[in-house]
């Protein structure tokens, strides 16, 4: 499929379908993510899948809290993004910089994730609203680290929309703001 056809097609799927995600589309998906590029090459990221029926729940009823992300439970899979330290260069240059390198990197390999799953046939939706403390606890991630997204993944169960975005004009200008 061609690159612009595949950003056409990624979209924030919130229903799913009551069918397994292979893992090898799970894996290829994680491999795409791995050639993610970093600061300084740091890849400050782990994806925990969980694909666990019963833990998968437990993670779906942490996401949908006040209401939220209840389609979580749905999905067949929920990836927990693990936010790693970076190099020490790297940390510095974060510092000096005042800019969270390791979460943009994150974000980058968090979309290549996605990107790669709907090349695939299937839907995601990235997730930041969700009882992080709960999520670690239950997934033993040590309580220092953070977890700053969730990720469904599944066969999404319905149709690809039509984005509706803001015009290049107004999101993008030439040689000044």
């Amino acid at each position: 499929m061609e690159f612009s056809e595949l950003v056409k097609i990624r979209q924030s799927d919130r229903k799913y379908l009551d069918k397994p995600v292979e893992k090898e589309k799970i894996s290829q998906c994680l491999e795409t993510a791995r050639l993610s590029p970093s600061a300084n090459n740091s890849q400050p990221w782990k994806f925990v899948v969980v694909d666990d029926p019963d833990l998968k729940e437990q993670i779906a009823g942490f996401a949908a809290g006040m209401g939220m992300n209840k389609f979580v439970i749905q999905a067949p899979v929920v990836i927990a993004v693990v936010l790693e330290k970076m190099d020490l260069s790297t940390r510095l240059g974060s510092v000096i910089k005042d800019k969270e390198y390791s979460l943009l990197d994150m974000g980058i390999a968090a979309n290549q994730f996605c990107l790669q799953a709907a090349d695939l046939g299937l839907g995601t939706c990235i997730i930041g609203w969700f009882d992080e403390k709960k999520v670690k606890e239950l997934l033993h991630i040590d309580r220092n680290k953070r977890v700053p997204l969730l990720i469904s993944l599944g066969y999404p169960d319905s149709p690809t929309r039509i984005k509706i975005r803001k015009p290049v004009e107004v999101i993008s200008s030439w040689n000044r703001y």
